[in-house]
């Protein structure tokens, strides 16, 4: 055992290399918690390091403090990623990593977490893979709140060899945290697909009991291979492992932190209910079919210089005034599309009226969304939103959600400059980002 390699204490080390026992080890220990077996799992960053950590047959970790060790078994090496293998030319799925929690797989013996990327490794952590042919590939490995517009680029290019390439379906595997912006803005780049794109994450990692990556997974790949082509996500649709639902990528929304059914569409029913299991593929709305690469229209310049800002209570009109260098900016207003505007000319009221106005005269054009989930704007009732249709605020009508405003923005910035086209772009409905009818659903 090297030294510190664990990140337990010195004393604790010498206790576990007197005995032989190294990370991955199969051990039983007793303290004051009682006795426990487990496989001794790495030492975190931060806590007691005379804590002991070990992976139960559960697959939960505990932390212990332990009067006696015993090695039970020693462990076997860790599994290395596996080499690259020979691609398939056509009529395959393609998965394509870019980190998140479905993207690895757990060693259970050491609790190192691996990319399950390879075509093997998938085939591996999830067996019935096996009913596809699977070509795979690692775009990048982040965090989803690390990702930004230059991965979006990467991903759209990676997306347009594969189809270019023959797959028959693309499957992609991404954090949940920020897939929604990652699913319009591909959307937005990668218009008339002739496959299916499919995004699915997943909320709790693969060591927990509870884990829906499988049944994610599963359902996206079957989604992939069905006479569908549009960009979509493919998430859970109840806490419990029922079926999944398939949502158009430019109208969902993660609205839970942890649970598993926490996407929803909204405004918009799902585009399917599909349970791999049973074969089922039952549509729930309207969606596009399978079409010629000839009609898929690639526009993959995106400005990322844009700011998206929450409106609130006692929001300064300077920090407006600080937006001046961004190139567009987004807000989440209120209700029906409001801001702070003073409609009524009270004197504690500061408006911020006049540095949206000043944006907007400067040639950045302004977009609004709403702080409701559900809803559509219209900035036609109330004074304040008058008061910003007639400087110029872009949004009246429109029932996007704060994610696709910002990424279609975004969008749009990358084909144009001239204000007058930026509008007309943004009101247009290009991916169903604009639902000709509200829903009446309440997520």
């Amino acid at each position: 055992m090297k030294e510190g390699c664990l990140m337990y204490s010195s004393k604790l080390q010498e206790r576990l290399k007197s005995k032989g026992i190294d990370i991955g080890d199969r051990i039983k220990v007793a303290g004051p918690g009682g006795e426990f077996t487990g496989f001794l799992m790495p030492r975190p960053h931060y806590g007691d390091s005379d804590i002991l950590v070990i992976k139960l047959s559960s697959g939960y970790n505990v932390g212990l403090k332990v009067d006696s060790i015993e090695l039970i078994e020693k462990s076997k090496a860790s599994p290395k990623p596996a080499s690259s293998e020979e691609r398939i030319k056509n009529g395959h799925l393609s998965i394509l990593g870019c980190g998140g929690t479905i993207a690895s797989r757990i060693e259970y013996k050491t609790g190192a977490v691996y990319p399950s990327i390879s075509a093997s490794e998938l085939r591996q952590s999830f067996p019935a893979l096996k009913r596809w042919a699977v070509n795979s590939r690692q775009i990048f490995s982040l965090f989803s709140e690390d990702m930004n517009a230059s991965h979006w680029r990467l991903l759209a290019d990676a997306i347009d060899e594969e189809i270019k390439g023959g797959s028959n379906g693309i499957v992609v595997m991404h954090g949940t945290d920020t897939m929604t912006y990652t699913s319009s803005a591909i959307s937005f780049m990668i218009q008339n697909p002739p496959v299916p794109i499919v995004f699915v994450g997943a909320q709790r990692s693969s060591d927990r009991p509870s884990s829906e990556n499988e049944m994610n997974i599963l359902n996206s790949a079957y989604t992939a291979s069905k006479d569908f082509a549009e960009v979509s996500v493919c998430m859970h649709a109840t806490t419990n492992d029922d079926y999944c639902h398939v949502h158009r990528g430019t109208r969902v929304r993660k609205m839970h932190t942890s649970r598993r059914d926490a996407f929803h569409s909204i405004d918009s029913d799902p585009l399917f209910s599909v349970d791999y299991r049973t074969e089922t593929f039952k549509p729930l709305s309207e969606y596009r079919k399978r079409a010629p690469v000839s009609e898929m229209n690639i526009s993959k310049k995106m400005n990322d210089n844009v700011a998206l800002i929450y409106s609130h209570p006692n929001i300064k009109p300077s920090l407006i005034s600080k937006l001046d260098d961004y190139d567009g900016v987004v807000f989440i207003g209120t209700g029906l599309g409001h801001l702070p505007a003073n409609a009524f000319d009270d004197k504690s009221v500061r408006s911020v009226l006049e540095p949206v106005k000043a944006l907007i005269d400067s040639g950045i054009p302004v977009v609004m969304s709403s702080q409701c989930i559900n809803g559509r704007l219209c900035m036609r009732v109330y004074t304040s939103g008058r008061l910003l249709m007639d400087i110029g605020v872009i949004g009246d009508g429109m029932d996007w959600t704060p994610e696709t405003a910002y990424t279609k923005l975004c969008w749009v910035l990358g084909q144009t400059k001239d204000m007058k086209k930026i509008k007309e772009m943004m009101v247009t409905d290009y991916v169903g980002e604009i639902c000709p009818r509200s829903g009446t659903q309440i997520v």
